[in-house]
């Protein structure tokens, strides 16, 4: 298609963040242009010659900073300086090389997006060797929390979450112009939607005008279940969505519940936006996507689980924002449900114009706008900088480096 651009994305399933990042700079593409953008989204990870023990660490993430999340957080805290970062940069160049190579030379992109963030280095040692390279962005993940492997200066733009965080990455080297607030990139349904949230709970079959309260997660988030006791027992005029996460025996446990309020029950969503538009405010963890969302559609939370590391810092986001409130025990959310219904649902009303402020429900649609133009601007050489120690480091560890061929990508108008 004339005027068309192969746009690639490269994320990962550690956690549902940087999928479903990716998922919405992607649907923000789409929304823009239509089919002109031809968008693509990978995880390498997926690749079978990526080691064993990096996709078991993707896919038992949930597990290890649930089980440990002392050791995970030591691990997080120990590899963010500069040796360590450089260490893990150069690992991976040599671990998933050829993977990344095969997919540019595959996909041929216009431009390239990661939402993971051991891909830049990686991408840029192909660049490196093939002698030439298309625009390339990252968007960051996490709200506050930031490890310094988000922090590569080699990307032509980086999508931050909030000021505080484009300052950091400036203390780190940036250039300005490489530095973008545009918050985590959320479904554009966010900023899109047009339906008010009585037109979406009347779709339900729940009262247009009852408060609504929205729970999301599985067993696996802490205090959610005995907070759903508090909230059927509570003894004030609200109903209930619950989201189990595809917890298949917590949505079964849910449907077999005497409930007291109105209900809705799903095992699991395509459209949490929709549900969180419906409601008045939401019950959860201090997960980075669904905080990120919440605060988008304006919702404020009550955080009833809050891993530490990376989670702390989204908790304190939200907090230090006026956004929510935590409340790890049943009588604490019972105050905090309380204060937040008493005089006419006063501080409700605070609390969600807070998370309307911290919110940012146009962030992919902003970040796809960037990466259009840049896809845009056509091929250009790379730096040759570092070249032959680069081919010394691969062919030391028998990493096929040659590049026959220039990415056709780049070679596209």
């Amino acid at each position: 298609m004339a005027g068309s651009k192969r746009i690639l994305i490269l994320t990962a399933d550690a956690g549902f963040g940087h999928r479903s990042a990716a998922n919405a700079i992607a649907a923000a593409l789409d929304s823009l242009y239509g089919e002109q953008a031809q968008v693509s989204i990978v995880n390498p990870l997926d690749d079978r010659r990526v080691p064993f023990f990096l996709r078991e660490a993707e896919s038992d993430y949930d597990k290890l900073v649930r089980s440990l999340p002392e050791l995970y957080k030591l691990g997080f805290d120990a590899s963010d300086y500069a040796v360590p970062t450089n260490l893990i940069e150069n690992a991976m160049t040599v671990l998933i090389y050829e993977v990344i190579s095969d997919l540019i030379r595959q996909y041929k992109p216009h431009a390239i997006i990661s939402t993971y963030p051991i891909y830049v280095s990686v991408i840029s040692a192909v660049f490196t060797i093939s002698r030439i390279r298309v625009p390339q962005y990252m968007a960051i993940t996490d709200l506050a929390t930031i490890h310094r492997l988000w922090l590569n200066k080699r990307v032509d733009g980086l999508f931050v979450p909030t000021p505080s965080v484009r300052e950091l990455a400036l203390n780190y080297g940036f250039r300005p112009e490489q530095v973008h607030v545009t918050g985590i990139p959320v479904n554009p349904a966010c900023a899109l939607s047009q339906r008010s949230p009585a037109e979406i709970r009347a779709s339900l079959g729940l009262d247009p005008d009852r408060l609504t309260i929205l729970a999301v997660g599985s067993r696996r988030v802490e205090h959610l279940q005995e907070a759903l006791h508090v909230v059927n027992h509570f003894g004030y005029p609200l109903q209930l969505i619950a989201v189990t996460g595809k917890d298949k025996e917590m949505f079964n446990q849910l449907q077999e519940e005497r409930w007291h309020i109105p209900v809705k029950i799903f095992e699991f969503t395509d459209d949490v936006i929709s549900l969180m538009q419906a409601s008045n405010l939401i019950i959860c963890k201090a997960g980075g996507l669904i905080v990120t969302e919440a605060l988008a559609c304006g919702l404020p939370l009550i955080l009833v689980d809050v891993i530490p590391g990376q989670e702390t810092g989204n908790a304190d986001y939200v907090i230090s924002s006026g956004a929510g409130d935590l409340a790890f025990t049943e009588m604490q959310l019972l105050e905090t449900l309380a204060h937040w219904v008493a005089d006419d649902r006063r501080l409700l009303e605070i609390r969600s114009a807070n998370a309307r402020r911290a919110g940012r429900p146009e962030a992919a649609l902003d970040a796809a706008k960037i990466v259009w133009e840049g896809a845009q601007q056509g091929p250009r050489p790379s730096e040759p900088a570092g070249r032959l120690s680069l081919i010394r480091l691969l062919k030391k560890n028998r990493v096929r480096w040659q590049w026959d061929e220039e990415p056709e990508g780049s070679q596209a108008s």
